[in-house]
């Protein structure tokens, strides 16, 4: 459906329908909206100008959604990386994704959404969007992926601890059971540890959010365990407490790798060992995803980073 077909339905000029989704701001509210009722009842999406510049961040409307670390950093990121290639970066709130109906934009990034909340992105929107550290479905068009190797960082840890002389490592992952990447790293330690002949018993591998957190560190202690791997949420700054509560010092009680900001981790005492994402490489491959749109062929749609 073209611009004029859009503006017969609605009873304006095309001039007026080129204003609403340029967002002119001399066109009254109840005319903006009636012309975006109008494009979103027959499915009308203007052309993406080579000159609209503007990026939407959407971010998890929770505030205790269990990756804010991971999302601060992602977000610190984009905002060093997106101005570079002479984008403008608005945030949105997942639980207010409807305003993107009367915002004009050329691409978003999603930060910690499942792929389910925007399986119909395509059917509303003709820009891109890259969903970061999570997978993406092959029939999802415009939706792109672009994520960490978690299989190779679980690996790393383990491989770490073990060559460190660790032999019974505790591990508490952050999250549950179904959501985000804590299956994938729930599997992947598993994995890692079978591989080196190390324990794997499930009171020692605990999926938990920060409500059981100190409790479990305490009854891995009890265990005899001498290393602690504690991918997600905020593991850093919590096992230092949850440690210090127990009377146990990294790395002479204990040894152990979290994943943290890496502001906090460098000035924790002592310093932590951490394993962490390249949020710069995230970011950069984000931005040439939208600046390459709709060149598809150029664009691999999930990019996964070691």
């Amino acid at each position: 459906m073209k611009l004029q077909e859009i503006a017969k339905l609605a009873g304006v000029s095309p001039a007026t329908v080129s204003r609403v989704f340029s967002h002119h701001p001399n066109i009254r509210h109840e005319v903006r909206e009636h012309v975006f009722t109008i494009a979103r009842k027959y499915n009308y999406h203007p052309r993406l100008s080579t000159k609209q510049r503007n990026v939407m961040i959407i971010l998890p409307g929770d505030e205790f959604y269990p990756i804010r670390n991971c999302l601060e950093m992602v977000m610190m990121a984009l905002t060093f990386v997106l101005p570079k290639h002479g984008f403008r970066i608005e945030v949105l709130p997942q639980d207010n994704i409807e305003r993107l109906n009367s915002i004009q934009f050329c691409g978003a990034v999603a930060i910690g959404a499942e792929p389910e909340d925007f399986k119909k992105w395509s059917d509303c929107f003709t820009a891109p969007l890259v969903l970061v550290d999570r997978d993406t479905s092959p029939h999802s068009p415009n939706v792109y992926s672009v994520r960490s190797d978690e299989v190779q960082g679980m690996d790393i840890a383990i491989t770490h601890l073990h060559e460190r002389g660790c032999r019974k490592i505790g591990c508490i992952i952050h999250g549950m059971a179904g959501c985000g990447n804590t299956d994938m790293r729930y599997e992947a330690i598993l994995t890692a540890l079978k591989a080196r002949n190390l324990p794997v018993h499930d009171n020692l591998i605990h999926l938990c959010g920060d409500e059981n957190y100190v409790e479990i560190i305490g009854k891995l202690l009890k265990l005899g365990i001498d290393a602690l791997f504690c991918p997600g949420g905020n593991a850093g700054i919590v096992t230092a407490y949850a440690l210090s509560l127990f009377n146990k010092s990294v790395p002479d009680d204990i040894s152990l790798i979290a994943s943290e900001h890496k502001l906090f981790s460098r000035y924790a005492t002592p310093p932590q060992t951490t394993i962490t994402q390249d949020h710069i490489g995230l970011a950069e491959i984000a931005a040439n995803i939208i600046e390459a749109f709709p060149e598809k062929s150029r664009l691999p749609q999930c990019s996964t980073l070691p």
